[in-house]
């Protein structure tokens, strides 16, 4: 009996994830058939991490240009003028995949390369932020994640000495199969210390800093974020990128001391799709071409091919360009904090990267065909099915029940209560720049020497944006701005990190523009432009999207600093307690009372004012100066909001007579402020007094009360009781 011929192998193109027309459009540009170091460079930066294939025609809709902005997206972070000389960094990234396979050093790494993309600009790293999004802790799968993203970030950001200020959590089901890890980070510099990746005059040396490749790492963020998981893949997963946080920190202080000597023409980090990355782009933005011999880079692992030291993410890598006469003291600065430098190239004319390996030529293309032709997709879009359905069952007012009940409810929620144990694990005093650390709703930091501030604050909402992306997106532009404006500062720029399924199912584009659609709409009402950010796709696993999920992240800037800025501790007995904001706004959709008390997800959220918003977070940024506290209302509604003021001063409070709905409603705008009597100023926008602070009970009047010191029990019990 005659066997069945053996199946034929995938072509190496799809293994490396490339569609057959992608094939042919290399094809195409080389004139004949790529190289295998050459197919494996295009597939890591044709992919969807690095090349934004899928979102690169919509994102030029969101606005990025005023003023006071130095650079804007395309480098390695957004850059805005502060004043006097002074610069700020911003930059947002995702390391979702690789702390889905595993979590700590997922999430290490990721804040290793967030702080690079700081300090590629000449920037010191001051502050880490980082959102997370987890399945629900209840499920042990969900809580090692969890435990051990957290423990990823601490072990990294406090070893390398860069305090983590914030961020924030949620849980939901469909983020048990594809936590989302995004990691932000600002830094500080003097105008006269920025530096670009253009590798820029021909006979220029590329000089690659730190760490030995590997094999650790390849394809790692590019090929893992740029495809779903599925029960087959895991066997198919690349290795995840492994950090050395002291590496980093001598890196850093290297990086820092030749710029300061002005030693570096142009420098890039080395993050997805490593040298093949650092060295096209860096050759490709100024213009140029490169000669790289891999037989110079330093490698920790045998028999590596060239496809391999191209694609390899291992870790805490820069490469540098230099002029030749600079290149013996780039080396001592090295040399001085232990730090490896290799020649591995000598930028050309003619714009060609050529790649030798043992003498062989095993690459030579176009170096900006790496990027600039790059496919561009314009994919099928659908508005999703279910919406009419949820917006038609949405509730308009709560059932009437007990306060204290529902209050414990919520504020044992592990996505409202106490986020202590997640924060205290790290170092938020380094520096000793923190002058509102984390707890409150938004971080901020002086800067030393001067009188100005930077406020910074991390919102998303994915549950919102399930129910409609365009109101919810702008809904968190807005509510980021009155985080940041609470602290005292006005918003001054935004870095976005997009998360959402499988853009190839037309309704996950949908979510995608609409989302787009709606930060567009809310950041040219504020007056804030979008300096950088990130898109992070094929958020599935076994057909299952993630909720859409962008992260705002939003900078504030004061100057001067408000001499005492506002804290949710400050509050004292006989203080008044005053709504700020419209009242009596119905919004239930995708509010913590709707999912937590009666367990659903559905309606319309309320949409954002365009003249009221702006006003409201103005109004803002102007009593922080005046006002002992100041606190947005957001997730859990007034009576969260009040909850949390009353534990953190350790005090209660008693509230005038409040509808009950009102006190779970999550309508946009909003903020408490707590002043002395008689200190509250004549306002443009809608204020009510509501309350005193004073007592041993939050008391709500006819809706019941609720003894403070049980509220703050089961508020610091809501994570540790399922971590324990």
């Amino acid at each position: 009996m005659s066997q069945a011929p053996p199946a034929a192998a995938e072509p190496a193109h799809r293994q490396l994830g490339m569609t057959d027309d992608e094939y042919h459009s290399v094809v195409g540009i080389l004139g004949r058939e790529p190289r295998p170091a050459e197919l494996a460079m295009y597939s890591v930066m044709w992919s969807e991490h690095c090349s934004y294939k899928s979102s690169r025609m919509h994102l030029g809709r969101l606005p990025s240009s005023a003023p006071w902005v130095v650079v804007g997206p395309g480098e390695n972070a957004g850059v805005v003028d502060l004043g006097d000389g002074w610069l700020a960094a911003l930059r947002i990234e995702s390391h979702n995949h690789p702390s889905f396979v595993e979590p700590y050093q997922g999430a290490a790494t990721g804040v290793g390369g967030i702080l690079r993309d700081i300090f590629t600009m000449g920037a010191r790293p001051i502050a880490v932020w980082d959102p997370l999004r987890f399945g629900h802790l209840d499920d042990a799968p969900n809580r090692y994640l969890f435990g051990g993203v957290v423990s990823g970030i601490a072990g990294y950001g406090n070893a390398v000495g860069v305090p983590t200020l914030g961020g924030e959590v949620e849980f939901a089901d469909p983020y048990a199969a594809n936590p989302l890890v995004n990691v932000m980070a600002l830094g500080l510099l003097r105008r006269d210390q920025l530096v670009l990746s253009a590798a820029s005059g021909a006979g220029n040396i590329a000089v690659l800093l730190g760490a030995a490749t590997g094999r650790d790492g390849i394809g790692g963020a590019s090929i893992l974020a740029s495809a779903s998981f599925d029960e087959e893949s895991g066997s198919k997963r690349p290795s995840v990128q492994v950090g050395d946080p002291f590496e980093e920190k001598r890196l850093i202080e290297a990086c820092l001391e030749l710029y300061g000597r002005g030693l570096v023409v142009g420098i890039q980090d080395l993050g997805a799709a490593g040298i093949s990355c650092a060295t096209s782009e860096s050759a490709a933005n100024g213009g140029m071409g490169m000669d790289v011999d891999l037989d110079s880079v330093p490698v920790r692992e045998d028999g590596m091919t060239a496809g391999e030291i191209l694609m390899s993410e291992s870790q805490e890598r820069m490469l540098a360009i230099v002029e030749p006469e600079a290149l013996p003291e780039v080396v001592a600065v090295a040399a001085k904090w232990e730090v490896n430098a290799s020649v591995i190239g000598t930028v050309t004319e003619g714009g060609t990267l050529r790649v030798r390996q043992h003498g062989e030529l095993v690459a030579e293309l176009p170096a900006a065909s790496l990027s600039d032709d790059a496919p561009k997709y314009d994919r099928a879009v659908a508005r999703p099915g279910y919406l009419d359905e949820l917006w038609a069952a949405g509730i308009t007012e709560a059932a009437p029940g007990d306060a204290a009940e529902v209050l414990l409810a919520l504020l044992d929620d592990p996505a409202l209560g106490d986020r202590s144990w997640i924060y205290q694990q790290y170092d938020h005093q380094l520096f000793l720049n923190t002058v509102v650390e984390p707890g409150h709703d938004g971080s901020l930091l002086r800067i030393k020497g001067t009188d100005k501030a930077l406020a910074v604050s991390t919102d998303g909402d994915g549950r919102r944006c399930y129910l409609d992306p365009r109101r919810g997106a702008a809904r968190l532009v807005m509510e980021s701005a009155l985080n940041v404006a609470v602290t005292g500062t006005r918003p001054y720029a935004v870095v976005d990190n997009l998360n959402f399924g499988n853009p190839e199912k037309p309704e996950i584009m949908w979510q995608f523009i609409e989302t787009i659609a709606g930060m567009t709409e809310a950041c040219e009402q504020l007056g804030v432009p979008v300096i950088g950010g990130n898109v992070s796709f094929y958020n599935e696993t076994a057909g299952v999207d993630i909720y859409p999920s962008p992260v705002v992240g939003m900078l504030g800037f004061a100057d001067p600093m408000p001499p005492a800025p506002p804290r949710l501790d400050r509050a004292a007995s006989g203080m008044e307690i005053w709504l700020v904001g419209p009242r009596d706004v119905a919004d239930f959709a995708a509010s913590a009372y709707s999912r937590v008390v009666l367990g659903r997800l559905d309606g319309r959220p309320a949409p954002t004012d365009p003249e009221l918003g702006p006003a409201v977070i103005a109004t803002a940024t102007g009593l922080a100066h005046l006002l002992p506290v100041l606190h947005d209302i957001s997730s859990g509604g007034l009576g969260v909001a009040l909850a949390e003021i009353a534990i953190a001063s350790a005090i209660g409070l008693a509230i005038d007579d409040i509808g009950w709905s009102e006190l779970w409603s999550e309508g946009p705008h909003r903020f408490l402020a707590v002043a002395e009597p008689g200190t509250l100023p004549a306002l443009e926008v809608p204020a009510e007094r509501i309350g005193l602070i004073g007592g041993a009970s939050l008391d709500f009047g006819r809706h019941g009360a609720v003894d403070l010191t049980t509220a703050t029990r089961e508020w610091r019990a809501a994570i540790p009781r399922r971590m324990s």
